[in-house]
């Protein structure tokens, strides 16, 4: 047996068909197939189930699977750990942040990353829907993600800190005197709100129902310095991680009383290796959260 079969496998359980993993491995299918026969025929046993719907894994091919992941991960490790102790590391690192979060501070820890390992590549997305994102590190396929909260082990979840939301406003606007803007003295604001299933969407529905205002929608966009931009021109108000307002726009911005913040939670696949634990640790040298409310002062 070999790492290489144990990868395959692992593909076809996740992919469901030998097809799709042959795409995901970048392999000719005939490949795949013919190492899976071959585990089957070694170790005497079907690993998978073949039915109308695709392979399914045996019972048998579910406990052999999660010693292979057990197996595969630890071979990446120390392939990682030896290229990174000569400075060598190369890959991918996949990173995904939910919206609006960490907009600060993480070019400064990718920037510390990038120099530590230059040959590293790094991917990084936004993903709005904090389900998405959940389900997307359960499978295995982030490296690390940032996020408000998760269901992983203490082990795999770290706190980095928390992002406190703010409010922006359009030029003008009355409540820009205030040092603190009370939420109840925006009833009857138009909002600049977010994609339905959105993180921060939810997050601006359940502020203002405990406040007791029925938010009147604006308009909806996808990404929170769009929020921002169309506040500024006086469509509505929006709300959105401190950390999340460009540049330009900070006279446009007041905290809000009751305090709305989440927490930052940094969760690490254990098989990202070197390169996610300097990531974290880099995160973890940032300010957290970015919140320069001395900035923020009142217009006259």
């Amino acid at each position: 047996m070999s790492l290489r079969q144990y990868e395959y496998a692992l593909a076809v359980a996740a992919e469901g068909s030998v097809t799709a993993a042959a795409e995901v491995l970048r392999v000719a299918q005939p490949s795949v197939s013919q190492q899976i026969r071959g585990l089957e025929r070694e170790l005497g046993v079907e690993l998978f189930a073949r039915t109308p719907s695709g392979l399914v894994p045996t019972a048998v091919g579910r406990a052999f699977l999660r010693e292979a992941e057990v197996a595969v991960s630890a071979s990446r490790r120390a392939r990682a750990t030896a290229r990174a102790g000569a400075d060598e590391l190369v890959g991918e690192l996949v990173v995904a942040v939910q919206m609006g979060f960490g907009t600060r501070q993480l070019p400064g820890a990718l920037g510390a990353l990038r120099r530590r390992f230059p040959r590293l590549e790094v991917t990084v997305f936004e993903e709005p829907s904090s389900a998405e994102l959940e389900r997307l590190c359960r499978r295995g396929v982030l490296d690390l993600a940032l996020m408000a909260a998760c269901e992983r082990t203490p082990a795999d979840a770290h706190h980095l800190g928390d992002e406190e939301f703010v409010v922006v406003l359009g030029a003008g606007h009355r409540q820009l005197t205030a040092d603190r803007v009370e939420l109840r003295e925006l009833e009857g604001e138009p909002w600049v709100r977010f994609d339905r299933d959105s993180a921060l969407d939810g997050v601006l529905l359940n502020v203002l129902r405990d406040n007791g205002l029925t938010p009147t929608t604006a308009a909806r966009v996808s990404q929170s310095a769009t929020a921002v931009r169309w506040a500024a021109h006086r469509l509505g108000a929006t709300l959105v991680p401190a950390s999340a307002v460009p540049h330009g726009y900070e006279h446009l911005v007041r905290p809000v009383f009751p305090v709305v913040s989440q927490p930052v939670i940094a969760v690490v696949r254990p098989a990202s290796g070197p390169a996610g634990t300097a990531l974290l640790e880099f995160l973890r040298q940032e300010t957290w959260p970015e919140s320069d409310f001395a900035s923020y002062s009142p217009v006259p």
